[in-house]
């Protein structure tokens, strides 16, 4: 299947997702709502096995940007060599998606990671909680209204102070 079979497939299904190129690159841009049932055609019916990454972009004073999060997610094609990227734009206010642990194992760490860094929930993922942090952390660092110095938590970890000395 090539790229431009896919995307009729997906216009087929789903008249309100928006593509475009660039440089060679195919984005998809889904909606919430219908952002699990397009990930499930792409792997069941278009070829695309392999989740490469899962990611977010914080969109938090971007000129234009009409929701606060855009969550990112990189397919492949390992038959025939095609990459799609699909994003999906979230509010601030409650930014989870459905989870896709039951399409990609892969997805349960990256998942994981995205809750830990920019506060994205996942729904009905099997585990989620903090990957990189330690679960009393309660900011989410990639954020752009962290700030650069943290948020004073340090002192609350004594591990990290030891770390430090």
């Amino acid at each position: 299947m090539t790229i431009a079979e896919t995307l009729a497939a997906l216009n087929e299904r789903f008249a309100s997702l928006a593509s475009s190129e660039f440089r060679g690159q195919t984005r998809v841009v889904a909606p919430a709502e219908s952002l699990y049932d397009a990930l499930e055609l792409l792997k069941n019916c278009c070829g695309f096995d392999l989740l490469v990454d899962i990611t977010c972009v914080d969109y938090l004073r971007y000129r234009g940007a009409k929701e606060r999060f855009g969550l990112v997610y990189l397919l492949a094609n390992t038959q025939s060599n095609e990459r799609l990227t699909i994003r999906t734009p979230l509010d601030a206010a409650e930014p989870m998606v459905r989870s896709v642990v039951g399409l990609w194992a892969a997805a349960n760490w990256l998942e994981r990671e995205v809750w830990d860094m920019f506060g994205i929930r996942f729904a009905g993922h099997p585990d989620l909680r903090r990957i990189l942090l330690p679960e009393e952390f309660t900011a989410f660092p990639l954020r752009k209204d962290y700030p650069l110095q943290g948020l004073g938590e340090r002192h609350n970890f004594p591990i990290i102070r030891r770390a430090e000395s």
